[in-house]
């Protein structure tokens, strides 16, 4: 017993892709051996103590069952509880019919003893899903396809070549045993095709775009207001232009956006953490239903084990900065330049102050105003998808930060916050171009204030891009062309300046990943989440004035 407890953690972690081998042998093995001719001497025993129907019966239902075992392969791989189950009791089932349709002992004994290896490892297949949920791929049913009209073909050299010798009662039975091989294979093709034809139909169409107006936004609120996995990040579900799945509960979502042929999510999960699990292989069964290229961008250490049960490969695209409250202070020498711009604007009447989200409303010409202005000099315009835009019902969702000097709003800050408390961040940050010096840190300083008298844990300035990619020769190549982007690529993006800005602060940094089915299609992800994020070449292409690049942490 302690070997297995010791075992058992590398054979659950091998038994899906094992259950599902031992599913497709099993299957090829049915169809195989249901379209080939069968034994003389064993059938022709057989045949003396068994009903002819009972014969027939037996052979036709080995090879749908065949069939069944090779479409269930792909919910074993994919962790279902269901497949695992329909396995063992096709299993157990089809081991007897081997027995009635031509006494294939070997063949009966096989399928028992695959039985018996699957019936401990129930606890691999954690995936509490029906069935008929499961996402059949294109692939794997042009893979059942290719395994049906094989076991035809072999069926038909088969019995061209087959040699029944001086055998004339035989010879007479071959017709029949062909006629029950062509009735069990055409059967499984016809269940293949009809299967084929309700996949198309039944497979869940590409989730919609869950836009403003939209009363699914209801419900993402309700999750993010008491979702015990989310990051500040998750509130940009509320954006508008994401689409969702969402767990059976209803208490949990992935939002994702489309490119082309790429599924983007946005983040791991959110909502219950014991529901991760299952919508990131969802979403993975989904994209591939529609043969599409999934990834997810932006993805934190502790979400690394579970990617990689997906089978993606992995990929660092930066570090996101974090800073503790419980020990953030502006006093002593190292922050003297902050404490410093933040007493200046104290004296020199700057107030801080925090509207809630339905007070929010009555300040909208102001921020308006002030993000109009702001833009003028900041490439792009409004971004979106991956980063926060000046959009009047997006904005009024969330609480607002704001400085007050000489009796107008000359900054403001939209506050991304968790229900856990765990942390929050900032959004939009504007401010005036005619306003105090170094308002923001100001407001920065005022809004670390504001998180810890809140409750809150940490605050969350976001990521630094392409930062902390390593340059060794034997680093990765991504990485390697990454960390050269970094150090050379202040004419694209501020790298550089917004990693100096944010480090200023003395932030834990924590490494950030992006993840896809294979390592090339990694590149295709970034440049799809880019598009993504600036609204298509014609936003990524446009530079501000010489002179007039944004500050670093504004966004």
């Amino acid at each position: 017993m302690r070997l297995w407890r010791e075992l058992r953690p590398a054979v659950f972690a091998a038994a899906p892709t094992l259950a599902a081998a031992l599913s497709l042998t099993a299957g090829v093995m049915l169809l195989a051996s249901g379209a080939t001719p069968s034994i003389p001497d064993r059938f022709l025993a057989l045949y003396k103590v068994t009903p002819v129907v009972l014969i027939e019966v037996s052979h036709f239902l080995s090879s749908i069952m065949g069939l069944v075992l090779v479409l269930l392969a792909f919910g074993l791989r994919a962790r279902l509880d269901a497949a695992w189950a329909a396995a063992v009791a096709v299993l157990l089932v089809t081991a007897p019919l081997a027995l009635l349709k031509g006494f294939a002992w070997e063949e009966a004994a096989a399928l028992a003893l695959m039985a018996v290896v699957l019936i401990p490892l129930h606890g691999a297949f954690p995936r509490k899903a029906r069935l008929s949920s499961m996402e059949v791929t294109p692939g794997w049913l042009f893979s059942a396809f290719a395994v049906v009209a094989g076991a035809g073909l072999l069926g038909l050299w088969s019995f061209q070549h087959a040699d029944y010798g001086d055998m004339p009662f035989w010879a007479v039975m071959a017709d029949d045993d062909a006629a029950r091989a062509v009735r069990g294979w055409a059967g499984a093709a016809v269940l293949l095709f009809a299967f084929g034809v309700w996949r198309l139909i039944a497979s869940a169409a590409t989730p919609k775009v869950v836009g403003e107006s939209d009363p699914e936004l209801a419900r993402i609120r309700g999750i993010l207001a008491k979702a015990e996995e989310a990051e500040p990040g998750s509130n940009l579900a509320l954006l508008g232009d994401k689409r969702f799945i969402f767990s059976p509960s209803g208490e949990s979502f992935l939002m994702f956006g489309v490119r082309g042929r790429s599924w983007i999510s946005l983040g791991a999960p959110v909502g219950r953490r014991d529901e991760r699990m299952d919508l990131l292989w969802r979403f993975r069964e989904l994209a591939d239903a529609h043969a599409a290229r999934p990834g997810f961008y932006g993805l934190d250490a502790e979400h690394l084990p579970d990617i990689v049960e997906l089978g993606f490969s992995i990929s660092k695209v930066g570090e996101a900065a974090a800073v503790a409250l419980d020990s953030f202070s502006i006093e002593g020498t190292k922050r003297g330049n902050l404490r410093r711009a933040w007493r200046q604007a104290c004296d020199g009447g700057a107030r801080f102050e925090v509207v809630p989200p339905e007070g929010v409303w009555a300040i909208m010409p102001e921020l308006q105003a002030i993000s109009d202005a702001w833009l003028v000099h900041h490439a792009g315009g409004d971004k979106s998808f991956s980063m926060g835009g000046f959009y009047p019902n997006y904005v009024a969702e969330f609480p607002v930060g704001i400085v007050r000097f000489e009796g107008r709003i000359v900054a403001f800050a939209t506050l991304w916050v968790t229900a856990a408390k765990t942390s929050f961040s900032m959004d939009l940050m504007r401010y005036v171009e005619d306003g105090p010096r170094r308002i923001m840190d100001y407001l920065f300083v005022e809004l670390i204030e504001w998180g810890r008298a809140q409750g809150y844990q940490a605050i969350d300035f976001g990521m630094a891009p392409l930062s902390g990619l390593d340059d060794r020769p034997l680093a990765p190549v991504l990485s390697r062309v990454g960390a050269l982007i970094f150090e050379r690529g202040e004419d694209i993006y501020n790298f550089q300046g917004v990693r100096s800005y944010k480090g200023k602060y003395d932030p834990v940094w924590r490494p950030r990943y992006i993840a896809a089915p294979n390592r090339w299609s990694i590149p295709l992800i970034l440049a799809d989440m880019g598009l993504l994020t600036s609204g298509g070449m014609a936003s990524l292409a446009k530079r501000p004035k010489r002179g007039e690049e944004a500050q670093p942490i504004a966004a």
